[in-house]
């Protein structure tokens, strides 16, 4: 069933615009996205997608109900580029097969930091989407997991690889010298701090450097190590 906030068809513009550009969805999106990476939320108004696309804004409307479901759409693209040449049957089992699902949908949104942040918590309603639950779901029950639970471990799963996903987008966001600042404190502020009133840290001060990078891979690793120990099939 279409999502029931997309414009009819009927009322999408065929005729090139004064640029002389044939509008399609397709096409609107892809000025959404430069906007948004290179400009940030502030810069995805239908005026300025308009002005983009060398069309009058109201075009955009034919096609899109406004800024809202532009941004809806452009989530799933990004669910969209996850999906793009996952086959779960190459795997040897299903933890394998959701663990590489998972870091396809991280990568595909760190590819768009900016979206990701304004995107990744919301639902889209669209067909990308409902492909990934139907593939998650479908995984979890393979392994033998009751309806129920399956829905509940695939809320986990999804959650933390967004989760991470919305986290690293935020920090690739931030401006070069605050990043690098960031990253050092690990291995100078907190590396450096006195063992009588910080023995743990102290202990562990060589190691701390890795907490500047990314945690979304060892995070998989646990969940899909809990959630193997408690499949049906195991």
């Amino acid at each position: 069933m279409a999502p029931p906030d997309r414009v009819p068809a009927e009322r999408r513009r065929r005729r090139p615009t004064k640029s002389g550009v044939v509008l399609s969805a397709e096409l609107i999106l892809d000025a959404a996205l430069e906007l948004l990476d290179e400009h940030g939320a502030e810069a995805l108004t239908i005026r300025k997608l308009g002005t983009a696309l060398g069309a009058d804004p109201s075009a955009v409307y034919r096609y899109y109900r406004g800024a809202e479901d532009l941004l809806l759409a452009l989530g799933d693209r990004l669910i969209g580029e996850a999906l793009d040449g996952f086959k779960p049957e190459e795997h040897d089992d299903w933890a394998a097969a959701l663990r590489d699902f998972g870091l396809r949908a991280y990568r595909a949104a760190l590819r768009h930091p900016r979206v990701t942040v304004l995107s990744s918590y919301r639902v889209t309603r669209r067909p990308h989407e409902q492909r990934a639950v139907e593939t998650g779901v479908g995984l979890l029950r393979r392994a033998g997991f009751d309806d129920a639970t399956a829905v509940r471990h695939y809320h986990a799963f999804v959650d933390t690889v967004l989760g991470h996903a919305a986290l690293d987008a935020a920090v690739l966001r931030l401006p070069a010298d605050q990043r690098a600042g960031d990253e050092q404190a690990w291995s100078e502020a907190y590396a450096q701090l006195p063992a009588d009133a910080f023995p743990n840290l102290h202990a562990v001060r060589g190691h701390l450097p890795t907490m500047a990078g990314p945690a979304v891979e060892h995070a998989l690793d646990l969940l899909l190590a809990a959630l193997k120990a408690q499949a049906p099939e195991s």
